[in-house]
């Protein structure tokens, strides 16, 4: 029977803290607005916005998300490498007869780019949504298991009522998250495969 397993984008698939520091640099130079690049890349997950207005005003967040954005493609996406596993874990999920869909708060056009750049092709791409606001994806795509690096990622997963699969190469370990509630935890995608395989394999209540 197919079955769908959903990924998140940045620090479960992709690598994203060198393309992002470089974007957060330059805007820095362009707007003249200090940006500690080094801390951003430490809290990356939620929404871009969240992170701006540590940085600028609430009225200019709008204006300046979408210059950001429209630098990003230039400056970040060759410099973002896939994590390891990342191609592998989207090929087990093809190789069980499953698919594979990218749910982000990745601006979408710009998780397209990364996932192109890289050669990996997920089913469907779904972006610009945070925590529970990925469930209507997860919801919409039947995904059963929802794999992400964050404690927003397992609160998506909780809402849309997927299997919490959880990789500590974002800024939780692995013993926090399995305080967050995580259902499963791996130390990175390169795991995945075993995982799954387990997981298919084993009887249903």
């Amino acid at each position: 029977m197919a079955f769908t397993v959903g990924f998140d984008l940045d620090m479960t698939l992709i690598d994203s803290r060198p393309g992002i520091h470089a974007c957060y640099t330059a805007l820095a130079e362009h707007t003249g607005t200090y940006i500690d690049a080094d801390l951003a890349i430490t809290r990356l997950g939620p929404p871009l916005e969240e992170e701006l207005i540590n940085w600028f005003p609430a009225e200019r967040i709008a204006a300046i998300a979408d210059r950001y954005r429209g630098m990003y493609p230039t400056i970040a996406i060759a410099a973002t490498p896939a994590l390891p596993g990342a191609r592998e874990a989207i090929a087990a999920v093809r190789k069980a007869g499953g698919r594979a869909i990218v749910v982000t708060a990745k601006y979408e056009p710009n998780a397209k780019l990364h996932l192109e750049h890289l050669g990996i092709e997920p089913d469907a791409v779904i972006g610009n949504l945070w925590a529970e606001q990925k469930a209507a994806a997860l919801r919409e795509h039947e995904a059963s298991v929802y794999v992400g690096d964050h404690e927003g990622d397992v609160r998506a997963a909780r809402a849309a009522d997927a299997l919490s699969v959880t990789v500590a190469t974002g800024p939780y370990d692995a013993a926090d998250l399995r305080a967050l509630g995580a259902d499963v935890v791996l130390d990175d995608l390169t795991e995945f495969p075993d995982w799954l395989a387990g997981y298919r394999e084993a009887p249903r209540a």
